[in-house]
């Protein structure tokens, strides 16, 4: 499996509860899939966009560090693409 940094942009708006509900989705997506979440990191939080997603101005970014296959790639891409709480995401090779 390779190393990846995985960071999605969540709504605003969610309360924390419903965040951390969200976020536990999101992570079992790739867990049942084989993959193996090293780090989370929320320090970016609550922040401003650039410019509008789906009517959105600010967004809760998470960062992931997560060791995965392809099939854990495909299945996260897909189901997020449907979730209307996930504004945006992107994943990219780890190279540390």
């Amino acid at each position: 499996m390779r190393k990846y940094e995985l960071m999605y942009i969540l709504r605003a708006d969610l309360d924390e509860e419903a965040r951390k509900g969200e976020m536990a989705k999101l992570a079992k997506i790739l867990t049942d899939k084989g993959a193996v979440i090293n780090k989370v990191d929320e320090t970016l939080g609550l922040r401003d966009l650039a410019y509008p997603i789906k009517d959105e101005v600010k967004g809760y970014y998470v960062v992931l560090r997560v060791e995965m296959d392809n099939a854990a790639i495909n299945e996260f891409n897909r189901l997020v693409s449907i979730n209307p709480n996930v504004l945006r995401h992107l994943i990219v090779v780890d190279h540390e």
